[in-house]
């Protein structure tokens, strides 16, 4: 991973540590003075040169990726993509510190049910998916190895993430409650990944007018733990908390995928779920494998525009400082919905409308290089996941958890925040300093781990301004009142447009994306 100039200069000591050590670090992977070239007012250049093909991806984030996929599966080969970073993924890159596979995104796969037959085909074709004996089996080295999560909640540790350890009768039977509502709404209507693919009921829509905090008080569900639990849950998948999403998400996180167990409840097993060391890029990097030349990075996109023969489109090349025009029949726009709205010239209102309603939970990440295992409070072993109980972070991943190695040695700790739900959240996570967020991660998880500072040799931090849509009442809303629209009508509002992006689904997952690319190609 291409690491940006200030990174050599953010060596500094950590103050406070006993012993007190450097610890190296900055921040990488995204390259926020690209994206931000698009803010400016001033005229672009004149083209130095044009370029000619017969379909044209801008973005190459999985949507993207998936659509050019999806032509190379229809013998499409004459196609271009354009992305802005230096390696193409999206939120589902992956890097190296200290010589260990890491993730910069997103970090796991659920095994897809059969509403997904197009990831089902991805990964048959990645070898992760084969028929034995008239059944489906997944190839067990890539599927999430036990333990699978726990969480440091009141002083120990324990298995899951509901928080058990000494809560009363009360915070049970809220815990029964909750399991209860989730199936009775799973009986009342279809809940699917991708969400795309399936119409809303009257039971949805209701749900989608208002947050899913309003939703639990209304139900009577006030236990703290519960809330924490839930606000953990949307934070993790939506990048906002429980009072800012909507109650259709908040279910939705359940309902379509492993229902709420309470304790003692069936097996309480969640699905399994596919992950690597540097999580889903392992997906991305095949996916951008046969591209050869006709993925090109560094690019801007800075212009979309419909002509009477095809589509112009102007980018703006990073490392020539130099414009260029590429002209195709088509163009599939894998970008998000803001920046889609931007560049496309006399944009369709359908696209502005999107844009407008369209908030984005600014993310995260750091990955935290560690020389030797840490210290570890009662209870169960080290997880792959691992959580601790009220705080900012969502926790960390072990990098390493997916190894064979016999003895613990080495590993990357992969650490997430998302600021959604934070006042000016972008702007912070824009201007704090690499050490001050350094800092306060280490201290976060110090209180599980007191020796971390001590441990600690880097820590790589990557930011995303605009990670992922959050889905709010307003956005889930609109996606409910105009689903199967929505579909249409990026594909066929204009001859020569399409458009693909996790944002059209209203919330951000690898399904979503890779559904639309493949639908849009």
């Amino acid at each position: 991973m291409h690491r940006r100039h200030f990174l050599a200069t953010a060596s500094l000591p950590l103050l406070g540590c006993t012993p007190t050590r450097e610890i190296t670090g900055g921040f990488t992977g995204i390259a926020f003075e690209r994206g931000h070239q698009l803010r400016d007012t001033r005229s672009w250049p004149a083209p130095s040169i044009t370029h000619r093909t017969e379909v044209l991806i801008a973005g190459g984030g999985v949507a993207g990726l998936a659509a050019a996929r999806a032509l190379r599966l229809k013998g499409v080969e004459d196609f271009a993509l354009l992305e802005l970073e230096d390696s193409a993924g999206g939120n589902s890159r992956g890097g190296m510190v200290g010589g260990i596979a890491c993730p910069l995104g997103a970090h796991y796969l659920p095994v897809p049910s059969d509403d997904a037959p197009e990831v089902q085909n991805l990964l048959e074709e990645f070898g992760l998916r084969r028929r034995v004996a008239g059944r489906w089996e997944y190839e067990e080295r890539h599927l999430c190895h036990s333990p699978q999560e726990r969480l440091f909640f009141r002083g120990a540790w324990q298995d899951g993430l509901l928080p058990l350890q000494g809560v009363g009768a009360t915070t049970l039977a809220q815990y029964q409650k909750m399991a209860t509502l989730v199936e009775q709404l799973r009986q009342q209507s279809r809940w699917t990944i991708p969400a795309l693919k399936t119409p809303f009921t009257q039971v949805q829509h209701a749900l989608a007018a208002i947050t899913f905090a309003a939703y639990l008080a209304q139900n009577g569900l006030d236990d703290p733990q519960l809330l924490w639990y839930l606000d953990y849950c949307c934070r993790d998948d939506y990048g906002a908390g429980l009072t800012t999403v909507s109650a259709w998400a908040g279910i939705h996180y359940f309902a379509s995928r492993h229902g709420f167990h309470a304790p003692g409840a069936d097996s309480g097993e969640r699905d399994s779920v596919l992950t690597w060391p540097e999580g889903n890029a392992w997906l991305t990097r095949r996916l951008a494998a046969p591209l050869g030349e006709r993925l090109r990075t560094g690019q801007v996109v800075v212009r979309i525009a419909e002509t009477r023969d095809g589509v112009e489109v102007d980018a703006y090349n990073s490392a020539s400082h130099a414009l260029e025009r590429w002209q195709a029949r088509r163009a599939i726009v894998a970008l998000p919905v803001f920046i889609a709205a931007r560049v496309v010239q006399n944009p369709p209102d359908f696209l502005t409308q999107a844009a407008g309603r369209t908030r984005y939970a600014p993310w995260l990440v750091a990955n935290i290089h560690i020389d030797t295992p840490l210290h570890d409070r009662p209870g169960p072993a080290p997880s792959w996941d691992n959580v601790l109980y009220n705080t900012p972070g969502l926790g960390y991943v072990d990098a390493m958890h997916q190894s064979l190695q016999s003895v613990p040695g080495a590993t990357v700790l992969s650490y997430y925040r998302p600021l959604g739900d934070v006042p000016d959240g972008r702007r912070l996570l824009l201007e704090k300093p690499w050490a001050a967020w350094r800092d306060e991660i280490l201290a976060e998880l110090g209180t599980a781990h007191p020796d971390i500072a001590s441990k600690t040799r880097r820590i790589d931090i990557t930011r995303y301004g605009h990670a992922m849509a959050i889905p709010t009442p307003e956005l889930s809303s609109q996606i409910g009142l105009q689903r199967t629209l929505h579909l249409r009508q990026q594909l066929q509002k204009t001859q020569r447009l399409s458009f693909a992006h996790s944002d059209w689904a209203g919330y951000s997952v690898f399904e979503e994306a890779f559904t639309l690319g493949h639908a849009a190609a």
